[in-house]
């Protein structure tokens, strides 16, 4: 499959069953801002939790002003509501490669299916869209809740790399890698569809 590296870095709107993903814009704040219900969320985020519309504001134009990041709003489709945010990075088209991250979503959206469709969605922009060789994602360590679901989504743990980033509490973060391969992609591929119908 040959794609142009410009397709790499789109971001068109994808819709599944819980979820639709569309471009990140300015207007998009005030629905963050309302998807920001709980601390919990942002733990082990590399920015606070926005508690205002200049926070939520700012928050958009970080996303937006990373050179590497390629982000979607995650919009619930049952409520019509914002429900967080989620991005492609470390896009390399001659390799074939990308990183899901930056991603967040609402204390009252986890457990519903959201997350899961939404990684469906990314997953197969990726593999059958793109024509991707493999996706990668980085979690911290301490993050065990998020390593459990990137595993769950099929993914296999590569490594550790040590000291990779700061927190925000200034303490240093080993970052743990996971990828997944095209080889791999099509019985993960049946698994989430599974999952996501019986859900």
């Amino acid at each position: 499959m040959t794609t142009r590296p410009d397709e790499f870095i789109a971001t068109p709107t994808l819709t599944g069953g819980h979820v639709r993903l569309e471009a990140l814009t300015p207007d998009h704040a005030p629905g963050l801002l309302a998807a920001a219900d709980d601390d919990e969320v942002f733990t082990w985020q590399a920015f606070a939790r926005p508690r205002t519309l200049a926070d939520a504001e700012a928050l958009v134009d970080l996303y937006l002003s990373k050179p590497d990041a390629h982000p979607w709003v995650q919009v619930d489709l049952a409520s019509g509501e914002v429900a967080g945010l989620t991005t492609y990075y470390d896009v390399e088209p001659a390799l074939r490669t990308v990183a899901i991250g930056w991603t967040w979503i609402g204390l009252r959206f986890w457990r519903t299916g959201l997350n899961t469709d939404a990684k469906l969605l990314l997953l197969r922009r990726a593999f059958d869209n793109l024509g991707c060789v493999r996706v990668v994602w980085h979690v911290d360590i301490l993050n065990e809740r998020s390593q459990a679901a990137v595993t769950r989504l099929g993914a296999n743990r590569e490594g550790v790399m040590r000291k990779h980033k700061l927190r925000r509490d200034g303490s240093w973060r080993d970052t743990v890698t996971f990828s997944m391969i095209d080889d791999e992609w099509p019985a993960a591929r049946r698994m989430l569809e599974e999952r996501l119908a019986s859900h």
